[in-house]
């Protein structure tokens, strides 16, 4: 019963199993190259069989750390509020452990080699630092512009090199998806997760 009650309230754990199926069942990455080829007549992406699956693998991934990135931001950095204290952010060491527990679930479930999760935990902090760097300059973009992040830039490379533009504007759409997808991952009542994060301390 009190190993049950653990994975119940294992906030981590439970975060990992629902983006990693969330992915899935939303067909994020498929249906952003599908769409692509579809309004820009790129055809030739998708006549390689074992070329279309590797390049669904390797954006399946970049998408997987937009979303986490997104994610651990929403739950470890923003102010949640608890009780009728006004709304703080997670304490650091909290959410150090969150992190680290989180992506050792994720590990877990995709079947990840340690050399595997190292490569994603790299990627993960190149993220973090790109997007520090890009709300440091608190440009506002405009509706016709792609996004200033790194899944739009890796994403745009991998589909399409040859028309980045037409690449960036269209994965700059698919993260405005899954962003609002962290978003509804995330939503826990307040209570909810005040108690899971003290769970995973």
């Amino acid at each position: 019963m009190p190993h049950e009650k653990s994975i119940a309230t294992d906030a981590p754990a439970d975060l990992a199993k629902r983006i990693t199926e969330a992915l899935l069942r939303e067909r994020v990455v498929p249906r952003f190259v599908d769409s692509y080829v579809v309004e820009n007549g790129r055809h030739a992406l998708q006549v390689h069989a074992s070329l279309y699956r590797d390049l669904l693998t390797l954006l399946q991934r970049e998408a997987l750390l937009a979303l986490t990135v997104r994610a651990l931001a929403i739950v470890c950095d923003e102010p949640h509020a608890a009780g009728k204290s006004k709304p703080c952010p997670m304490l650091r060491r909290d959410a150090t452990a969150f992190r680290r527990k989180y992506l050792a679930s994720l590990a877990r479930q995709q079947g990840w080699s340690a050399g595997d999760a190292l490569d994603f935990q790299r990627d993960l902090q190149i993220y973090q630092e790109l997007l520090a760097r890009a709300a440091a300059k608190r440009r506002t973009r405009k509706p016709f512009e792609a996004a200033d992040h790194p899944f739009v830039d890796r994403c745009a490379f991998l589909l399409d090199s040859s028309f980045m533009e037409n690449a960036r504007l269209a994965a700059s759409r698919t993260l405005a998806g899954i962003e609002e997808l962290a978003a509804q991952l995330t939503a826990l009542p307040d209570a909810e997760t005040k108690t899971k994060a003290s769970d995973t301390s």
